[in-house]
């Protein structure tokens, strides 16, 4: 954990100067916002080898009237939307939940800054926390950030 789902719809995935965003970059620049989380204590917030950023363009979608105010304001690329849902472990206090999720969103703000002021979009954030009624993990991927120090 940190697992970062991004549901979105899937006007999102035109080029840019159709209206549309580099998810892929989003995603990139996320999980680099939560390796680079630090507590109170300048503790890393998360395990590096456990943040997991993920985006899917809905399969189908409705974003509030269809889409019928934003055609009669002139945004012909139609409304867009994206959700973001943090899904972290217990044990972490509320001012870490709260800088996380300032974090997050001045990342998602500043990669959509431009659409933002061009078209019709939503942006949603929001964070979960356990408790967990089971929890199982496998991972090769943690060991890479565990190396021992040289001797």
């Amino acid at each position: 954990m940190p697992h970062l789902v991004i549901l979105y719809t899937p006007n999102l995935d035109l080029p840019a100067a159709q209206g549309g965003s580099d998810m892929a970059a989003l995603c990139r620049t996320l999980a680099r916002t939560l390796c680079a989380q630090v507590d109170e204590a300048g503790k890393p917030v998360f395990p590096t080898g456990g943040v997991r950023v993920l985006a899917y363009p809905a399969a189908h979608c409705a974003v509030a009237d269809g889409g019928a105010a934003g055609l009669a304001a002139g945004d012909g690329a139609g409304y867009a939307f994206v959700y973001l849902n943090l899904r972290m472990g217990r044990g972490r206090g509320a001012a870490t939940h709260l800088s996380v999720g300032r974090a997050l969103e001045a990342t998602a703000q500043a990669h959509f800054a431009a659409l933002l002021a061009s078209r019709h979009i939503g942006i949603t954030l929001q964070i979960d926390e356990g408790p967990e009624v089971f929890d199982a993990k496998h991972s090769s991927i943690h060991p890479l950030f565990h190396k021992p120090a040289n001797r």
